[in-house]
């Protein structure tokens, strides 16, 4: 197996979900994208009373438990822009690693311990690095630990879910909240779109232009980018 078939395996996946862009009737009763109350996210997440507490979240996630539902995983990929940990542009010493090997056309077992190793070296200090979680399912398929690589892959599907339930993308109202800039592109992959442009559009959105394929497919996508900028520049204001 070769790793764009785990890309092409979450398209499947997720697809369904990312519908809600030009919903039938069927998919508005199964999912309708609700923009998130980020201020509220902000407070339960930070309340020890509150069943979205974040460490608790966080328990639930590492402990691999799956009765977590959407606004659980709403609350945890949103909710970790609050963490002190946080910052939307931290790359890790561990993820080139990872990618180096990754683009070769096949691997050794060896070689997939090399990736296993530096993605899940890249993931406990990155947890929400979505590339390093799709280099681990690949790899561990690979090596037929396929047990482990179902829990990686409920926990990414999970995670684009949380996404995609944040609107449709189409405009600015609608725009898709992400915590990190790369979680932009995996989106537009996901959805068969190539993207050819990337720009910044007034207040806090970013804005991707992709090559379309019908005549009736969007120019682009937004996605809000508010809480990246403004966490980042909370904890780095030497940045700006």
């Amino acid at each position: 197996m070769r790793p764009r078939t785990t890309i092409f395996t979450l398209l499947i996946c997720v697809l369904s979900i990312m519908k809600a862009a030009v919903p039938s009737s069927s998919d508005k009763e199964r999912m309708k994208p609700v923009r998130p109350d980020m201020d509220r996210i902000a407070a339960e997440v930070a309340d020890p009373k509150s069943k979205y507490y974040y460490s608790k979240l966080m328990a639930r996630y590492e402990a691999n438990e799956t009765i977590m539902g959407l606004e659980d995983y709403r609350h945890l990929y949103l909710g970790y822009v609050f963490q002190e940990d946080y910052n939307p542009y931290r790359h890790s010493e561990f993820a080139q690693q990872v990618e180096e090997q990754y683009y070769k056309t096949d691997h050794t077992r060896a070689e997939c311990d090399t990736i296993i190793k530096y993605a899940e070296l890249s993931l406990a200090d990155n947890p929400f690095d979505l590339r390093q979680i799709n280099f681990l399912i690949y790899a561990l398929r690979e090596k037929q630990k396929n047990n482990l690589a179902n829990i990686w892959q409920y926990r990414l599907n999970h995670l684009l879910e949380a996404i995609v339930s944040t609107g449709t993308g189409l405009d600015k109202d609608n725009a898709w909240y992400v915590i990190n800039p790369q979680h932009e592109y995996m989106i537009i992959n996901l959805l068969g779109h190539i993207a050819r442009k990337q720009s910044f559009e007034e207040p806090y959105y970013d804005y991707i232009t992709v090559e379309k394929k019908k005549d009736n497919d969007p120019e682009g996508y937004y996605f809000n980018i508010r809480h990246i900028l403004e966490e980042y520049l909370r904890k780095f204001p030497d940045s700006e």
